[in-house]
């Protein structure tokens, strides 16, 4: 990749991180005050319980591309894998257990 087009992909990371920070901050606000209010019908308040975990992984994952994009190979390659690592364990659950049941 060109330095330019680094570059501006750093901006772009850098307006996709601000916008899902902000989006973030209000679901996570939202849940709280709804777990003592209790004011969001059950559903909408069982998607943003849900999307909360999801959201912060994206913000991980946007600022994490964002901070290495300016880096050597090597730095972007050990965040990629534990990005991979770290989004394979969340989606799937069962995988540490399964992969130490292969060891043994």
């Amino acid at each position: 990749m060109s330095k330019d087009f680094r570059m501006k992909l750093e901006k772009l990371f850098d307006v996709l991180g601000e916008i899902l920070a902000f989006i973030t901050i209000v679901v996570w606000v939202l849940v709280i005050i709804n777990q003592n209010f209790n004011f969001l019908p059950s559903t909408i308040a069982d998607i943003l319980s849900v999307s909360k975990s999801w959201l912060l992984l994206a913000l991980v994952g946007i600022v994490g591309f964002e901070a290495t994009i300016k880096r050597n190979i090597l730095i972007r390659l050990v965040f990629y894998i534990l990005l991979a690592i770290l989004i394979i364990f969340h989606c799937f659950p069962g995988t540490y257990d399964y992969l130490v049941g292969l060891i043994k």
